[in-house]
């Protein structure tokens, strides 16, 4: 049997859909706001969909920053980001003036679009993503593949080297990231039926 998977939960995000489709590819998952269940976890994902302050302020509010910097920064163990989840890693945020967990070096902006007759923010729908380094996570996934997005920021990445794939939509933005344990995806693997799975299931083989 795999390590438990934790699948953090603070009130924000879709944990059903990601449960299903964890319990798809054989993986052992639970959702917690347990502090002590957090710590112990083999690894960690961190969903969200929202606002980055008011999901910063229920981190707080629920005693999990310790928690999260314990089991990823002390024990490294492997932590994906969803969406908002990603956001959260960086230093801070321009929604809300936030700060964030400081797992990445980058700021959470908001997309500016230069035509919003072609462009809606947030933009939500169907993109490719293009890899820009070799990583475990995305092995096996075709180039072409499509993955579903919906959101409004994105990181502002301060350190090239952290960039693991990017997306263009009314211009290139990082689409994943990858520094040492630490993975996020802007994108909904959740929704983004066999390629969001082979992704899911890559992280949770690791």
């Amino acid at each position: 049997m795999r390590p438990t998977t934790v699948i953090v939960d603070y009130g924000t995000g879709n944990l059903n859909s990601i449960r299903r489709t964890l319990d798809r590819v054989g993986a052992t998952a639970v959702a917690s706001c347990d502090a002590v269940e957090i710590s112990h976890a083999e690894k960690i994902i961190l969903p969200g969909v929202g606002h980055f302050g008011n999901a910063m302020l229920r981190l707080v509010e629920l005693g999990l920053l310790d928690a999260l910097n314990d089991v990823v920064l002390s024990k490294g163990r492997p932590v994906l980001g969803i969406c908002l989840g990603m956001e959260l890693m960086a230093k801070s945020s321009e929604e809300g003036n936030a700060i964030g967990l400081g797992w990445i070096d980058a700021r959470a902006v908001k997309i500016k679009v230069p035509d919003d007759s072609r462009y809606k923010v947030p933009h939500m729908g169907w993109n490719q993503v293009l890899g820009k380094k070799a990583s475990a996570l995305t092995a096996g996934i075709d180039e072409s593949s499509e993955f579903y997005f919906a959101h409004s920021y994105y990181l502002e990445l301060n350190e090239a080297s952290d960039l693991l794939t990017e997306t263009t939509y009314a211009g290139e933005f990082p689409s994943a990231i990858e520094k040492d344990n630490i993975f996020g995806v802007q994108f909904h693997p959740e929704k983004s039926h066999d390629a969001g799975a082979r992704l899911l299931k890559n992280f949770v083989d690791m």
